[in-house]
């Protein structure tokens, strides 16, 4: 799912998930999800609005992800739009679209086609 960057003035706050995410993606039971990060995972606690108009996702340690990111432009110019793909039960792993396109087209490359994809 593609979320975007949450930002007050110049600071990054975190992700901004939207409201079909949330219904389609989150069970309301989950009060933290698991972030990866690159090579960290982090826990992020669900606050009660995230389920009631207000889906985003803060916590200092992804805050400081996004700023080590140092995206074109500056935070709260144009939200950043990032790849957040489930990798597990309330596991997600929050990916630029770019890291994203690469590790796709790196696994497309090594993965061995199907039977069924192969030319007679």
């Amino acid at each position: 799912m593609v979320v975007r960057t949450q930002c007050k003035g110049r600071e990054y706050l975190g992700v901004e998930v939207g409201a079909g995410n949330v219904r389609r993606y989150f069970p309301r039971q989950a009060p933290v999800i698991e972030i990866e990060l690159d090579h960290l995972q982090i826990q992020c606690r669900l606050e009660p609005g995230f389920w009631n108009g207000h889906p985003e996702i803060s916590d200092p340690r992804l805050k400081a992800w996004l700023e080590s990111k140092n995206f074109k432009g500056k935070p709260g110019e144009e939200p950043v739009p990032l790849v957040l793909t489930p990798s597990g039960k309330n596991c997600f792993r929050l990916q630029t679209i770019e890291a994203f396109a690469h590790q796709s087209r790196s696994k497309a490359l090594t993965e061995p086609l199907h039977p069924a994809q192969c030319d007679a």
